[in-house]
Protein backbone atom coordinates (compact mmCIF):
# COMPACT_ATOMS: atom_id res chain seq x y z
CA UNK A 1 0.00 0.00 0.00
CA UNK A 2 2.97 2.35 -0.24
CA UNK A 3 2.07 4.95 -2.80
CA UNK A 4 2.69 8.66 -2.28
CA UNK A 5 2.05 11.86 -4.16
CA UNK A 6 0.48 15.31 -4.24
CA UNK A 7 -3.25 15.71 -4.74
CA UNK A 8 -4.79 18.58 -6.69
CA UNK A 9 -8.51 18.81 -5.92
CA UNK A 10 -11.06 19.24 -8.73
CA UNK A 11 -13.25 21.17 -6.29
CA UNK A 12 -10.81 23.39 -4.34
CA UNK A 13 -13.70 25.29 -2.70
CA UNK A 14 -14.50 22.08 -0.76
CA UNK A 15 -11.00 21.77 0.68
CA UNK A 16 -10.39 23.56 3.98
CA UNK A 17 -6.67 24.07 4.25
CA UNK A 18 -3.65 24.63 2.06
CA UNK A 19 -4.46 23.00 -1.30
CA UNK A 20 -0.79 23.08 -2.30
CA UNK A 21 0.12 20.68 0.53
CA UNK A 22 -2.40 17.88 0.03
CA UNK A 23 -0.42 14.63 0.14
CA UNK A 24 -1.73 11.10 -0.12
CA UNK A 25 0.36 8.36 1.43
CA UNK A 26 -1.40 5.40 -0.14
CA UNK A 27 -3.45 4.50 -3.18
CA UNK A 28 -6.40 4.09 -0.83
CA UNK A 29 -6.03 7.68 0.40
CA UNK A 30 -5.75 9.00 -3.16
CA UNK A 31 -8.88 7.17 -4.25
CA UNK A 32 -10.70 8.32 -1.12
CA UNK A 33 -9.75 11.96 -1.85
CA UNK A 34 -11.14 11.55 -5.36
CA UNK A 35 -14.35 10.05 -3.99
CA UNK A 36 -14.89 12.35 -0.98
CA UNK A 37 -14.68 15.63 -2.86
CA UNK A 38 -17.47 14.49 -5.21
CA UNK A 39 -19.91 13.68 -2.41
CA UNK A 40 -22.81 16.14 -2.11
CA UNK A 41 -23.05 15.55 1.66
CA UNK A 42 -19.50 16.87 2.19
CA UNK A 43 -19.40 20.57 3.06
CA UNK A 44 -15.60 20.58 3.35
CA UNK A 45 -12.74 18.18 3.94
CA UNK A 46 -9.02 18.21 4.58
CA UNK A 47 -6.14 15.82 4.92
CA UNK A 48 -3.52 15.83 7.69
CA UNK A 49 -4.62 19.31 8.79
CA UNK A 50 -6.04 18.05 12.12
CA UNK A 51 -3.20 17.22 14.51
CA UNK A 52 -3.82 15.46 17.82
CA UNK A 53 -1.14 15.26 20.53
CA UNK A 54 -0.87 11.82 22.12
CA UNK A 55 1.35 9.75 24.41
CA UNK A 56 2.46 6.53 22.74
CA UNK A 57 2.29 3.39 24.87
CA UNK A 58 5.51 2.08 23.29
CA UNK A 59 7.77 4.83 24.67
CA UNK A 60 5.53 6.97 26.95
CA UNK A 61 6.63 10.08 25.04
CA UNK A 62 4.49 12.79 23.42
CA UNK A 63 3.90 12.57 19.67
CA UNK A 64 1.63 14.22 17.09
CA UNK A 65 -1.06 12.30 15.20
CA UNK A 66 -1.91 13.69 11.75
CA UNK A 67 -5.44 12.54 10.97
CA UNK A 68 -5.85 11.19 7.42
CA UNK A 69 -9.16 12.97 6.78
CA UNK A 70 -11.34 15.50 8.53
CA UNK A 71 -14.79 15.82 6.99
CA UNK A 72 -17.51 18.34 7.79
CA UNK A 73 -20.90 17.20 6.50
CA UNK A 74 -23.74 19.37 5.21
CA UNK A 75 -25.78 18.46 8.31
CA UNK A 76 -23.06 19.91 10.56
CA UNK A 77 -21.31 16.73 11.73
CA UNK A 78 -17.53 16.47 11.86
CA UNK A 79 -15.85 13.11 11.31
CA UNK A 80 -12.15 12.30 11.70
CA UNK A 81 -11.13 9.36 9.52
CA UNK A 82 -8.11 7.07 9.63
CA UNK A 83 -7.51 4.82 6.59
CA UNK A 84 -5.82 1.53 7.51
CA UNK A 85 -5.69 -2.05 6.24
CA UNK A 86 -8.03 -4.24 8.30
CA UNK A 87 -5.19 -6.45 9.52
CA UNK A 88 -3.54 -3.41 11.16
CA UNK A 89 -6.65 -2.75 13.24
CA UNK A 90 -6.33 -6.07 15.07
CA UNK A 91 -3.59 -7.40 17.35
CA UNK A 92 -0.97 -9.33 15.36
CA UNK A 93 -1.47 -13.08 15.42
CA UNK A 94 2.23 -13.90 15.27
CA UNK A 95 4.79 -12.88 17.84
CA UNK A 96 6.32 -10.20 15.66
CA UNK A 97 7.91 -7.28 17.51
CA UNK A 98 7.57 -4.78 14.64
CA UNK A 99 3.89 -5.56 14.08
CA UNK A 100 3.21 -5.56 17.82
CA UNK A 101 4.81 -2.13 18.29
CA UNK A 102 2.95 -0.73 15.25
CA UNK A 103 -0.34 -2.00 16.67
CA UNK A 104 0.42 -0.46 20.08
CA UNK A 105 1.28 2.87 18.43
CA UNK A 106 -1.92 2.81 16.37
CA UNK A 107 -4.14 2.00 19.35
CA UNK A 108 -2.50 4.83 21.31
CA UNK A 109 -3.30 7.27 18.50
CA UNK A 110 -6.86 6.01 18.18
CA UNK A 111 -7.51 6.27 21.93
CA UNK A 112 -6.48 9.94 21.89
CA UNK A 113 -8.38 10.62 18.66
CA UNK A 114 -11.55 9.13 20.18
CA UNK A 115 -11.15 11.27 23.29
CA UNK A 116 -10.45 14.36 21.13
CA UNK A 117 -13.66 13.73 19.17
CA UNK A 118 -15.77 12.96 22.25
CA UNK A 119 -14.69 16.27 23.81
CA UNK A 120 -15.98 18.13 20.72
CA UNK A 121 -19.06 16.08 19.89
CA UNK A 122 -17.35 14.71 16.76
CA UNK A 123 -16.97 11.16 15.50
CA UNK A 124 -13.79 9.11 14.91
CA UNK A 125 -13.84 6.33 12.30
CA UNK A 126 -11.30 3.86 10.98
CA UNK A 127 -11.92 3.00 7.33
CA UNK A 128 -10.46 -0.29 6.14
CA UNK A 129 -10.47 -1.78 2.65
CA UNK A 130 -13.91 -3.23 3.50
CA UNK A 131 -15.29 0.22 4.29
CA UNK A 132 -13.77 1.74 1.15
CA UNK A 133 -15.06 -1.03 -1.10
CA UNK A 134 -18.50 -0.64 0.50
CA UNK A 135 -18.48 2.99 -0.69
CA UNK A 136 -17.35 1.89 -4.15
CA UNK A 137 -13.79 3.19 -3.67
CA UNK A 138 -11.23 1.08 -5.54
CA UNK A 139 -8.64 -0.64 -3.36
CA UNK A 140 -7.29 -3.23 -5.81
CA UNK A 141 -7.71 -5.85 -3.07
CA UNK A 142 -10.40 -7.78 -4.96
CA UNK A 143 -8.77 -7.53 -8.34
CA UNK A 144 -9.32 -10.76 -10.22
CA UNK A 145 -6.25 -12.76 -11.01
CA UNK A 146 -5.50 -12.95 -14.68
CA UNK A 147 -5.50 -16.38 -16.21
CA UNK A 148 -2.12 -17.46 -17.44
CA UNK A 149 -1.70 -17.10 -21.16
CA UNK A 150 -1.51 -20.26 -23.17
CA UNK A 151 1.84 -20.77 -24.72
CA UNK A 152 1.93 -22.00 -28.26
CA UNK A 153 4.60 -24.43 -29.27
CA UNK A 154 6.03 -23.97 -32.67
CA UNK A 155 6.30 -27.13 -34.61
CA UNK A 156 9.20 -27.64 -36.91
CA UNK A 157 8.37 -28.83 -40.33
CA UNK A 158 10.50 -31.65 -41.47
CA UNK A 159 11.75 -31.28 -44.98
Amino acid sequence: MTYKGKWKPKYPHKYKGDITKITYRSLWERNTFRWIEKQSWVRWWNSEETIIPYICSTDNKPHRYFIDLTVKTTDGKTVLIEIKPAHQTKPPKKKNLREGLAYMKNTSKWKYAKRYCDDRGWKFEIWTENTLEGFGIKTLMNKKKKKPRKSFKRTKKKI
